[in-house]
């Protein structure tokens, strides 16, 4: 089993550390598609489902099904709708994209271009301002609220691609977030 450097929390932006860098695609005698392969983070680097901090933004997925029901009527989705055009939409293909946009392309774009990260509260400066942007792309079909609620999982999914590397992980996250959601609110919001 893998151990990992725990994780260390400072209120201040500073520089990282060697030991901290973020994982970093070797690009030295890689294929072109290799290379747009890592950038994107479409790698296995190490096993994220027994990650303690992956297993615990899992868990706290229904926290943010529940935190939404706030602004949504609880509107449970009928057994037929689990394979509908919308759930696979929702829970699906929308995550896929988003993630393959935001955490791979924008997030990896910015891993790359920023070689001295720096740190807020262990949060990257890529998966910051990439967060930013997801938030921003929300608000063409949400409301100002919505696009606020989705902030903070998109920084655990940004979280999981600077933690790993890969965008795999927040793949998986993000698809287990909006498939609860639907099942839990239904297609109220749509």
């Amino acid at each position: 089993m893998e151990s990992t450097s725990p994780m260390r929390l400072s209120f201040e932006i500073r520089q990282m550390s060697p030991q901290q860098k973020l994982p970093s695609p070797d690009v030295g005698g890689m294929s072109r598609s290799a290379r747009v392969m890592a950038l994107l983070g479409l790698q296995y680097t190490r096993p994220f489902h027994r990650d303690a901090l992956f297993l615990f933004f899992f868990a706290l997925g229904p926290a943010v099904w529940l935190s939404m029901t706030v602004l949504f009527a609880l509107q449970p989705s009928p057994r037929h709708a689990l394979w509908s055009p919308v759930f696979l939409s929702v829970a699906l293909w929308q995550p896929l994209c988003e993630e393959l946009l935001f955490r791979g392309l924008i997030q990896g774009h910015l891993l790359e271009s920023m070689p001295k990260q720096k740190t807020w509260l262990g949060l990257s400066i890529s998966n910051l301002l990439t967060s930013c942007l997801f938030s921003l792309a929300h608000l063409a079909n949400h409301s100002v609220s919505w696009s606020l609620l989705v902030f903070l999982p998109s920084l655990c999914f940004g979280f999981m691609r600077d933690r790993f590397g890969s965008v795999y992980p927040s793949i998986l996250l993000h698809v287990f977030y909006n498939g609860g959601y639907f099942l839990l609110i239904g297609s109220a919001t749509r």
